[in-house]
């Protein structure tokens, strides 16, 4: 993602060796940039920004809990607990997504 690549040049860690291409170098993952010249420029991209959340659709959902778990001993262990609808998992395990 182009956005994962906007460091700025004194933040750069290296990610590839001297004289790599940009072809190469964006092949192992990594960003390059050679518009500022004595910084890295094949650099690693920034982590990707990630969030637990409950996930919305039921039928997705991963038990997290045992039959008749109490919302609050569910809670505890980190999952979400909706008591709705029947016959799917009402703990179950956050989801981790992308911001």
């Amino acid at each position: 993602a182009k956005c994962q690549c906007k460091v700025v040049p004194r933040e750069r860690t290296n990610c590839g060796y001297p004289g790599i291409s940009a072809a190469e170098c964006k092949k192992i993952g990594c960003c390059f940039n050679a518009s500022v010249p004595s910084v890295p420029w094949c650099y690693n991209p920034k982590p990707k920004k990630v969030k637990k959340v409950c996930p919305n659709d039921p039928y997705t959902r991963i038990n997290c809990g045992y039959p008749g778990i109490k919302a609050k001993d569910c809670t505890r262990k980190g999952c979400c607990f909706r008591a709705h609808p029947a016959g799917v998992p009402w703990c179950f395990y956050r989801r981790t997504v992308e911001e």
